[in-house]
């Protein structure tokens, strides 16, 4: 024997009948609270900043030395540079 139960509700309804809390208020209260610090963080960010506090000491100078600066201690510390398509190390 087969019995099959079709139950249409919403969602609050299946909530409220499973005696589900209803948890909207306090999600909605985290969302203006974590929006609230984010702007409050975003706030005090300035490019110029994060740029410096990123770039370990050593890659100063005009933002494309220090890229390239960068660049070559990522290659030193992977293995060297890149081999171009001959097989040399470019």
């Amino acid at each position: 024997m087969k019995l099959t139960i079709d139950v249409d509700c919403t969602p609050e309804e299946a909530r409220r009948f499973l005696g589900l809390p209803d948890v909207a208020p306090l999600q909605d209260k985290m969302m203006a609270e974590m929006e609230r610090r984010m702007m409050e963080a975003m706030g005090g960010m300035d490019a110029e900043k994060l740029i410096k506090q990123w770039m370990a000491p050593g890659f100063e100078g005009t933002a494309m030395e220090g890229m390239g600066k960068m660049m070559q201690s990522f290659w030193s510390q992977m293995g060297g540079y890149p081999k171009d398509e001959s097989g040399k190390k470019g």
